[in-house]
């Protein structure tokens, strides 16, 4: 179980993946390696999150990803749970973003529950390097 302690501060995201649900990897979350993105988690209890791919060019195939949002959160040892009462998409407002939550080698890595995208299911997990207490 992980310690509120542990996930408090301000992350930078460094990396993720996604795959479909055979296992088969999908193309890479915020553009891969150009993703721009910060997590801050506060004491009090507020977080923020800003993910976007900032590729110069996205491929006519693809879709260029932004999301922000912001709310209160909980956490329980395993799993974030932020209500969301302000975003850049309309459809998230006042809803529970749940994420499970794991350490891995000093990096957070947040799994958001499966979604469909382009018709397939989409597995998702983000990995992030704290870089502020």
């Amino acid at each position: 179980m992980i310690k509120k302690e542990q996930i408090l501060g301000t992350w930078e995201l460094v990396g993720g993946t996604t795959h479909d649900d055979a296992g088969a990897p999908l193309p890479p979350p915020y553009g891969g390696d150009t993703a721009m993105a910060l997590l801050s988690l506060r004491e009090d209890g507020r977080m923020i999150s800003v993910l976007c791919d900032s590729r110069d060019q996205v491929p006519t195939n693809e879709d260029r990803e932004y999301t922000s949002y912001c709310g209160s959160y909980s956490f329980d040892g395993n799993t974030l749970i932020t209500r969301v009462d302000a975003c850049s998409d309309p459809s998230r407002f006042g809803t529970d973003q749940v994420r499970q939550v794991r350490v891995i080698d000093g990096l957070l890595a947040l799994r958001p529950p499966p979604r469909k995208k382009n018709g397939k299911t989409e597995h998702r997990e983000l990995f992030w390097k704290k870089i502020s207490p």
